[in-house]
């Protein structure tokens, strides 16, 4: 068997059997491990390759490796477009269906679980290998899946308060859990349709995503945004919007309270967040405003709200600078093994993020461990700008 050698140069066979895995010419492959859109992973994973960018109809964070005499691919995540307006937006999106299944976005990380090569892993939205991850979801997650459906994988969402990128408190959450809300195969990325999806998972007894049924297309409008004015009183993000049979590609809609907290959290470090994410959640509240035909007490209650979301955490980000305050986002994370957040600390380093990991705190029979993420971008732009730098 060919493998691959170090991530500058690598084996002419190994790129010649790879190039026709994917049906593409051997010069194309070596340009993209030239250009590292095609990166190993690291240390004992380094054998996984991942795409960096997406490439044809390649989605970015698919991950492959050597299995037998070919390869496997856990293709990554399929991009859901957003719709600003339920009416039209659902009737010329899945035109030619009778209903929409309707399911909870929630509020955390998304993860792809499969097992590669034996192994049960966690895989990224980028095709990382998260240790922490890893380590949470060989825990929270029925072994005989991956025994009975090994050509399976779960894609789902790490939500709760000991959630190292996205923590939340708004879920009935001790600490992190993993909520499925989709099971693709491993090469194509062709979905289990929906009811076979929930089917199959409640025998494994595996969490999974609220659903709210399947709704009639023609009132689906009307439906849904009840349901987002509900979810938006409990600080819920949305929902996903799907075709039962997983063929048409879904499409998400989001709560006016989950748009200011992305704002909150986006103009604490204004410098590391980037122009279209902050400006889309933005331009959705003007939509949402119009479609929902509001009063005027009703439009500047969401004036207030979004201002204050986007203008308090950015006047207390410049106050603290001013004060040689570090900003940095306080998270923690809950491990059964220490050596889990050694792994977790060097794979955060390799990402280029810096932080400080506190002291361990017993928790029964697991460890909880605060992190201080430092921002540094937001910080250094702040200090210049009272330094008497120009924007």
């Amino acid at each position: 068997m060919h493998t691959a050698g170090s991530s500058e140069t690598i084996d002419a066979g190994f790129v010649g059997k790879l190039a026709g895995y994917l049906g593409f010419e051997e010069e194309k492959v070596h340009h993209l491990f030239e250009k590292k859109y095609l990166a190993r992973n690291w240390e004992e994973h380094e054998h996984i390759f991942r795409f960096d960018k997406e490439i044809s109809h390649i989605e970015r964070g698919t991950v492959f490796y050597e299995k037998d005499d070919s390869f496997e691919m856990v293709m990554g995540f399929p991009k859901i477009r957003r719709a600003m307006v339920l009416y039209p937006t659902l009737e010329k999106q899945f035109e030619g269906l009778r209903s929409v299944v309707v399911e909870e976005k929630m509020n955390g990380y998304n993860v792809r679980v499969a097992r590669v090569n034996g192994e049960v892993l966690a895989i990224t939205r980028s095709g990382y290998i998260c240790p922490y991850t890893t380590e949470r979801a060989r825990t929270k997650l029925n072994p005989d899946f991956f025994n009975d459906y090994p050509d399976l994988v779960l894609y789902g969402e790490m939500v709760g308060p000991d959630n190292p990128y996205v923590p939340k408190e708004i879920y009935d959450v001790d600490s992190v859990e993993f909520y499925i809300f989709d099971v693709r195969k491993k090469n194509t990325g062709d979905p289990l349709p929906a009811a076979r999806r929930r089917e199959i998972l409640e025998k494994y007894g595996f969490l999974q995503v609220k659903s709210f049924g399947e709704i009639p297309l023609e009132t689906a409008p009307g439906e849904i945004a009840k349901i987002i004015r509900n979810l938006g009183k409990i600080e819920r993000e949305g929902v996903v919007i799907k075709d039962p049979a997983m063929v048409l590609p879904s499409v998400k809609y989001t709560s006016s309270r989950s748009n200011c907290s992305d704002l909150r959290h986006a103009f604490k470090f204004y410098n590391e967040s980037g122009r279209d994410y902050m400006l889309s959640r933005i331009v959705r509240e003007g939509f949402q405003a119009v479609e929902w035909e509001e009063s005027e007490a009703e439009f500047r209650k969401r004036c207030m709200q979004l201002g204050e979301s986007i203008l308090t955490p950015l006047r207390d980000s410049v106050q603290s600078v001013k004060e040689s305050q570090r900003l940095y986002d306080e998270v923690r994370i809950r491990v059964k093994d220490l050596k889990t957040a050694v792994e977790f600390e060097d794979y955060l380093k390799r990402l280029g993020v810096d932080s400080v990991f506190e002291n361990p705190e017993p928790v029964g029979d697991e460890y909880r461990i605060t992190i201080k993420k430092i921002n540094k971008s937001t910080n250094d732009k702040t200090e210049a700008i009272w330094r008497g730098e120009l924007w």
